[in-house]
């Protein structure tokens, strides 16, 4: 069994506030622009793999029971069926491999950067696959090119600044978060 201690519990649960206050900062589309994959990304930098999963599967599990974590206020084990779902469980592809890439090579720029967006296109694959399955179900026909243009192509822009953007905030607060913050 894996134990936390206080200051880990404490930086998981801020970890999982501030993915929720982010998952509500969004551009409703078929997939909301939401500002979660900046939040996952930027978390699981600093905190690392251990803490990133914590922090990503509390927020799961906090949604699944119904509190109102994901975009658009909502919450339920339904959101996780729903077509949207498969990109909130896609998010343990991106803490994964941030998190490994961190703990391998450290948090050069390029190893930040380079791991979030393998993360999120990992995200994508699963979230897209998810969609056009439950998609379907809903009788509805898709292919994998109108899946794409209408899940992935929108997001590629706005997911690269928040890419961009967390990696540079992790460089920005590593000196000081790995000295106060972060647990050893």
């Amino acid at each position: 069994m894996m134990k936390l201690s206080v200051k880990e519990m404490t930086c998981v649960a801020i970890s999982v506030a501030l993915i929720t206050i982010c998952s509500w900062i969004s551009v409703p589309l078929t997939i909301p622009v939401t500002l979660q994959t900046f939040a996952i990304c930027l978390v699981t930098a600093l905190l690392g793999l251990k803490l990133g999963l914590w922090a990503l599967l509390s927020y799961i599990l906090l949604g699944a029971v119904g509190i109102p974590v994901f975009s658009g206020f909502r919450g339920g084990f339904g959101v996780l069926l729903g077509v949207t779902g498969g990109y909130i469980v896609g998010f343990i592809f991106t803490v994964l491999t941030v998190g490994l890439a961190v703990k391998r090579f450290g948090r050069p720029m390029p190893v930040l950067i380079l791991s979030m967006a393998a993360g999120i296109l990992l995200c994508y694959a699963f979230g897209t696959a998810w969609f056009m399955v439950v998609y379907a179900r809903g009788g509805n026909a898709v292919t994998l090119g109108g899946a794409l243009s209408m899940c992935v192509l929108p997001y590629l822009i706005p997911d690269g600044i928040k890419i961009v953007l967390a990696a540079v905030l992790v460089k920005r607060l590593w000196p000081v978060a790995s000295k106060e913050l972060i647990p050893a």
